[in-house]
């Protein structure tokens, strides 16, 4: 049972330690809006929002991503599957988004420092997850195909073009027909001040 008399205390003695004083409120207010502001701008900015979805548009926020997406988008895949269906964990809804935060955390770390590779390739958690989601989906046809091959055989080693082609890097498909990024300033924002 928690005692709400000494949760006050606490809190009060929190409150007084982290207060910066009638001298510095002021600065104190201005510094906490302008990282506010900044951490807001950067969550618009990323279209940090949007990896909460399984929208496959959200994968090409990244532009090295764009000729992946393009290849996914022109195969067969695209009428049954989205990226998450593939590239995502599916047993629990614990696994699922545990694995998309420690990925995304990955890729945004390398894309803010910019330390993408022009040749994306999948890291070995990456592939554990889409074999696992390959034989989910196809388990009905895997059940023959595992009484002949070796189950320690990828489907990509076979299926080397599904779902995304031949695309190795951004210069493979250069004319790609891929989702524009959305504009950093908004445009009512930009038609606002046009009016000015």
């Amino acid at each position: 049972m928690i005692n709400l008399t000494s949760l006050r205390k606490f809190a009060k003695r929190t409150t007084e330690a982290i207060h910066p004083g009638k001298k510095f409120l002021l600065p104190a207010i201005f510094i906490a809006g302008l990282f506010s502001g900044i951490g807001f701008y950067t969550i618009y900015s990323a279209n940090a929002l949007s990896y909460l979805s399984d929208k496959p548009q959200t994968c090409s926020n990244c532009h090295v991503m764009k000729t992946v997406y393009a290849g996914w988008m022109h195969g067969n895949h695209r009428h049954v599957t989205v990226c998450n269906d593939c590239h995502v964990p599916h047993d629990t809804i614990f696994r699922k988004y545990l694995f998309k935060t420690m990925d995304g955390m990955r890729h945004s770390t390398i894309f803010t420092a910019r330390l993408e590779p022009q040749v994306i390739r999948i890291k070995s958690a990456g592939r554990k997850v889409v074999q696992e989601n390959c034989l989910r989906c196809h388990e009905r046809t895997m059940s023959q195909v595992m009484k002949i091959e070796t189950k320690n055989k990828e489907c990509w080693s076979c299926h080397r073009d599904t779902p995304h082609g031949r695309i190795n890097s951004l210069s493979a498909a250069p004319s790609a027909l891929t989702p524009r990024l959305r504009p950093l300033i908004p445009r009512n924002f930009i038609n606002r001040s046009k009016k000015k």
